[in-house]
């Protein structure tokens, strides 16, 4: 079944993602306008955009959530192994994704410090509070 909802949530998204299905969208708007002074611009007339759209958005946001994460976790595995390749890289910042709020907020202090030159990779390894399992720093193979 996941498989299927992934191989679903791909094709809608490259579809709904389409000048073709914006210029729809467009298309049944204005054709709704047009034919509101038939129904009196009542209250049925409004209800069937109104209904029509908050489906369409209340299934897209589902579709959508599924290709964010899928993107997302392919791109942070991409960065994962860049990290692992690249000598001298630290690769205790493989995971990230995984760390709490407050751990981001310090490593982003740590380098932000970096980049004004009071610190370099040698001198502040990775805080302890955020050193655990596979975030911690290690050597492989001559590389951290």
């Amino acid at each position: 079944m996941q498989d299927h909802f992934r191989r679903f949530a791909h094709l809608t998204a490259q579809v709904v993602g389409s000048a073709w299905a914006f210029l729809t969208a467009v298309t049944v708007i204005i054709v709704w306008a047009l034919i509101g002074p038939l129904f009196g611009f009542s209250n049925a007339w409004q209800l069937v955009i109104n209904t029509g759209t908050t489906i369409v958005t209340f299934l897209m946001v589902f579709l959508i959530q599924n290709t964010q994460n899928r993107d997302a976790k392919s791109f942070n595995l991409k960065l994962d192994e860049l990290l692992r390749g690249v000598k001298g890289a630290r690769t205790g910042l493989v995971g990230l994704e995984e760390l709490s709020d407050a751990q981001l907020a310090e490593l982003q202090k740590q380098f932000i410090r970096i980049r004004h030159g009071a610190a370099d990779d040698d001198d502040e390894p990775i805080p302890a509070d955020i050193r655990r399992g596979e975030l911690s720093p290690r050597r492989t193979n001559g590389r951290r």
